[in-house]
């Protein structure tokens, strides 16, 4: 029995402000994180600083910067053959164009992400690349008003998805979104397998890399 990934629906399931958090099997978790930092707008040097809680995490940098979301770190880990990494701090918006892809190299890596602070508001959203190419995305509201309201990408994944949603009753536009959102993070749970070790995200250490400017 697994933790899955639907505890993330909960609000404020890991840090104020949302969650950022990114999957992938087959590989060392701080091989991971250092390819996901290598993926920021603006240059960063990745430093490990020790194992620590989430709470650690986030006291450090308001010490270090006066404000959480003034720092990135990245908190990761391992569970069987998935590595994980947490992000923390002001991690919106910074990632997603710079370096090599985290993909690279024949990886599959899923991407779950919520702003949840976001005034507009932002829906939370799902990536999964493999080398190089989408196979599929989609909000996790099914909001048709943002952008990929349905499940995007490779036509046998996405057909996959779809039909689990289905399933699901989803889209059900009667629905509470944060109903929709777990539902959604279920039926990734059951797809792709993906899981996360809740309690020891939330109250155990990890080790920690801080990103710092050069």
């Amino acid at each position: 029995m697994t933790d899955g990934i639907a505890w993330l629906a909960a609000p404020q399931s890991i840090a104020w402000g949302g969650y950022s958090v990114v999957i992938a099997p087959d590989l060392e978790s701080e091989s991971l994180a250092r390819r996901i930092a290598e993926t920021t707008h603006r240059p960063y040097e990745p430093r490990p600083i020790g194992d620590l809680t989430g709470r650690q995490v986030q006291d450090l940098m308001e010490g270090l910067y006066g404000d959480v979301l003034d720092g990135i770190a990245l908190r990761h880990g391992e569970l069987d053959e998935w590595s994980y990494v947490i992000k923390y701090g002001g991690w919106q918006g910074e990632f997603g164009s710079g370096g090599r892809p985290v993909d690279r190299g024949g990886l599959h890596v899923f991407q779950l992400e919520y702003e949840e602070e976001n005034g507009k508001p932002v829906p939370p959203s799902f990536t999964y690349r493999h080398d190089g190419n989408r196979m599929c995305v989609f909000n996790l509201h099914l909001d048709g008003s943002w952008g990929h309201g349905s499940p995007e990408g490779d036509p046998e994944v996405v057909a996959a998805v779809q039909e689990r949603l289905t399933a699901a009753g989803l889209p059900d536009d009667d629905l509470d979104h944060r109903v929709v959102h777990r539902t959604c993070l279920e039926v990734l749970q059951q797809q792709f397998g993906l899981t996360l070790p809740r309690e020891r995200i939330l109250a155990d250490t990890l080790p920690t890399l801080l990103l710092t400017r050069p």
